[in-house]
């Protein structure tokens, strides 16, 4: 049964939230990561998917394709992956002898760009313009990507042999930068059960997965977090925050002002997706570690103490003023 377009707002919030039920059929745990993926759908932005291998990525976003009527591709990502493996090329047509444009899988609505730090940084461009402009140039032809168009990039933390690392202006362009943890005692012990009980994860529709929501529920989203009001205060609060990094001791880089409009985007969805049609400080901090955390750069000697991304964040976040 296909999802029924939503009317209002509220129908749309529910939509929503009835994705967590029908993701949790195929994926255990990892709400936080639902959630950020739903919050990257609702600012039309991107996300960077961190985990060890196994942690259930690929099937986080197929998972949720599944429950919102998308269309999704995957593409393994390779040292030998050339950009129109991803953008797609002109291929010439004997029987017409003309070129036509063969669409790659980057037309698509959710893209799984799977260990995208694995190819070299040509490829790796090739998506910064489908990201930010979406849409993809080919013989001086702009071609429109789909709408909703969200990219999905995972890569291994603990793996740096042959990788090519994102640089930091191609890293900022993912609004949001999620950790996928391995999963705790209890929830492993519900995979395993999942498993032993005939779970296959490469049939989603067999594990009861159905559409909880579809495109015009995102447009009515989208339409009401962007009537979702901002005060004056929050705003001087995102700004303090982010100007709070360019000045702390232990990063090379602190948020730039695309990052600062970026935290204010994420708390507005977050803020409506908990009920709110206002932000509040504690939207803010919610989304503080996700937003920000890919966009600030440590000092080699702050590293070498432990110190981590996260933990200047939490820092900054204790120590800014928070607006009454």
């Amino acid at each position: 049964m296909s999802a029924q377009p939503a009317e209002t707002p509220d129908s749309a919030r529910a939509s929503l939230e009835a994705l967590r039920t029908e993701i949790a059929k195929a994926v255990v745990g990892q709400d936080p990561a639902v959630t950020g993926l739903v919050v990257a759908l609702l600012c039309r932005g991107h996300v960077l998917l961190e985990g060890v291998p196994g942690v259930a990525k690929t099937l986080l976003v197929r998972a949720l394709a599944a429950s919102l009527e998308l269309d999704t591709k995957r593409v393994q990502f390779t040292p030998d992956l050339m950009p129109s493996d991803v953008t797609g090329s002109l291929v010439y047509d004997a029987r017409t002898a003309e070129f036509s444009f063969q669409p790659g899988p980057v037309f698509t609505n959710l893209l799984l760009a799977d260990e995208i730090n694995r190819t070299p940084p040509k490829t790796q461009a090739s998506l910064l313009e489908a990201m930010e402009e979406r849409q993809v140039t080919v013989d001086g032809t702009p071609r429109p990507l789909p709408d909703p168009f969200l990219v999905a990039a995972t890569q291994n933390p603990v793996e740096y042999e042959g990788t090519y690392p994102l640089p930091e202006a191609q890293l900022d362009r993912f609004l949001l930068k999620l950790t996928v943890p391995l999963p705790s005692r209890e929830d492993e012990i519900g995979v395993l059960t999942r498993h032993a009980e005939g779970f296959n994860p490469r049939d989603l529709h067999a594990a009861g997965l159905r559409p909880a929501a579809g495109p015009a529920d995102l447009e009515a989203a989208r339409a009401a977090v962007a009537k979702t009001s901002v005060s004056a205060e929050i705003t001087g609060y995102v700004v303090d925050i982010c100007r709070a990094t360019r000045e702390s001791p232990s990063l090379t880089l602190g948020v730039s002002p695309r990052g600062a409009t970026a935290l204010l985007s994420t708390a507005r969805a977050w803020a409506w997706l908990t009920g709110r049609d206002y932000v509040i400080p504690d939207d803010v901090k919610a989304l503080a570690l996700p937003t920000l955390r890919h966009r600030i750069q440590l000092r080699p000697e702050a590293e070498m103490e432990g110190v981590t991304a996260d933990s200047v964040i939490t820092a900054i976040l204790a120590h800014v003023p928070v607006p009454r």
